[in-house]
């Protein structure tokens, strides 16, 4: 079965690594993905993690996971990445999440910030 985010490769060869150790993440998309699968497995434990420590929504956890399930994601579409190479500290990524919700195909259209904190890619937010 392919990666969920994907890249054509199997969850074990791709997003798993990044699920079982966020340190083995080295680029913001990579982060980015390994999200997008967190969604699509209700992993709040690595939303949570893979979130920057200044803006992590750990009082949202249950409802993020909730609301996670009761959607079914279709898939997604990394469109622009700006930096966020293994040597960066910062980068940002463009993309698509589509979810099919209450029967009707939605989109989460965002342009992502990534930092790194402690050495290694979080998510931060919307980037401006």
């Amino acid at each position: 079965m392919n990666c969920p985010c994907g890249t054509q490769k199997t969850y074990s060869e791709c997003c798993e690594p990044a699920h079982k150790n966020i340190s083995s993440v080295t680029t913001a998309e990579q982060l980015m993905r390994s999200r997008y699968t967190a969604f699509v497995m209700a992993n709040g434990d690595y939303l949570m993690e893979s979130h920057h420590s200044s803006t992590r929504p750990t009082s949202e956890k249950d409802a993020i996971v909730s609301w996670a399930k009761s959607v079914s994601w279709i898939r997604l579409e990394a469109l622009e990445t700006t930096k966020g190479g293994p040597s960066d500290t910062e980068g940002t990524v463009s993309f698509n999440a589509l979810f099919l919700e209450n029967g009707e195909v939605d989109v989460i259209r965002e342009k992502s910030a990534f930092v790194k904190e402690n050495g290694h890619w979080t998510y931060v937010g919307y980037a401006t």
